[in-house]
């Protein structure tokens, strides 16, 4: 598949995605370049790593603002979480230490476990409604 094919592909994917979809895809993206920091940390390619381990801070800045406060104590449960997953990039950043990079991959899969399981319930809900 050529580059302008895929990118229309990943257009339509997002553009048709449910809101849980969406979420699982930042799981997704940030658990992926968590990896690739892994592998550059262990490769010593500190400037890999720090540009990765930004790249998963910024997935999980934009998880934080996208959080409804009015949702309340599950929004507020997720923005303790994402705050901390934040807290300990920065701390594997700054210390080249792959611990904390493993924990956040480890909570991103549950995560990901409950969103995906959420969006299976949303398209069964409204394939059942159709």
């Amino acid at each position: 598949m050529n580059q302008s094919a895929f990118e229309k592909y990943l257009s339509v994917k997002i553009e048709t995605a449910s809101q849980a979809d969406l979420i699982v895809m930042l799981y997704d993206g940030a658990t992926k370049f968590l990896r690739l920091a892994l592998g550059a940390m262990e490769k010593g390619n500190t400037e890999a790593a720090n540009n990765n381990l930004i790249r998963a801070q910024d997935i999980i800045a934009e998880l934080a603002g996208t959080l409804n406060p009015e949702a309340g104590e599950i929004a507020q449960n997720l923005m303790l979480l994402y705050d901390y997953m934040y807290r300990r990039l920065v701390e594997a950043n700054i210390n080249k230490s792959s611990g904390p990079v493993e924990e956040v991959i480890e909570i991103f899969g549950r995560l990901r476990e409950a969103w995906s399981e959420v969006a299976r319930q949303v398209k069964s809900l409204e394939a059942g409604v159709s």
